[in-house]
């Protein structure tokens, strides 16, 4: 069970994500910096307690209309080998100290625990808070039985016997037609209006 902190991360989040979503595919830019909100999101834990895993919903208003990034992260004590171009930066955490922040489908923790929410092995958990489940984030799976689950990390990175796709760019959109399965979750519009959407999905091969 992952423990919620309430203190000060220097840079935080917002900071950032700021520098480093201008250069991903698939932002959508606006000719100004990223001005980003928090808009909603959900955690997962880690079995061994050691990765941050956390699936954080920013909106970008610098635009003429607002868009609603998905963006899952890991949060580490040290730097994950291999990961150098999945890191989001460096941060000093009030409590744990320096923390190395990386995107997280990059991170084979967080595509085994995302694999575990489809299965039924994962409960989601609140974004702020310490060992509170949240109802709200759903998942549906409907494909055969997932002997994938204990997989080694690469093959849990590619989705195993499926493949896993994670949504960047949210849209209150209905699950793909044919889809094995989805992860909803909602997040909040800088009006104050309620969305719901699909975060993650999981097709055949």
């Amino acid at each position: 069970m992952a423990i919620i902190h309430k203190t000060t991360m220097s840079p935080g989040k917002l900071e950032l994500l700021a520098a480093w979503l201008p250069a991903q595919p698939w932002y959508l830019p606006t000719g100004r910096p990223p001005a980003l909100a928090r808009a909603g999101g959900f955690r997962l834990d880690d079995p061994e307690g050691e990765v941050g895993i956390e699936f954080m919903v920013v909106t970008d208003t610098s635009g003429e209309e607002p868009t609603a990034y998905h963006v899952p992260l890991t949060y580490r004590g040290a730097p994950l080998a291999g990961a150098e171009a999945a890191l989001v930066g460096t941060t000093e955490h009030g409590v744990l100290g320096r923390r190395w922040v990386y995107d997280g489908p990059h991170d084979p923790v967080l595509p085994a625990q995302l694999l575990a929410l489809f299965h039924g092995r994962a409960v989601p958990q609140a974004q702020s808070l310490s060992d509170t489940p949240d109802p709200t984030v759903t998942a549906r799976y409907d494909g055969p039985d997932p002997a994938v689950a204990d997989a080694d990390a690469d093959a849990v990175a590619r989705g195993g016997a499926d493949a896993l796709t994670v949504t960047r760019v949210l849209g209150d959109a209905a699950p793909a037609t044919g889809s094995l399965g989805e992860v909803t979750a909602g997040w909040t519009g800088p009006d104050g209006t309620a969305h719901r959407g699909v975060f993650a999905s999981l097709a055949a091969r």
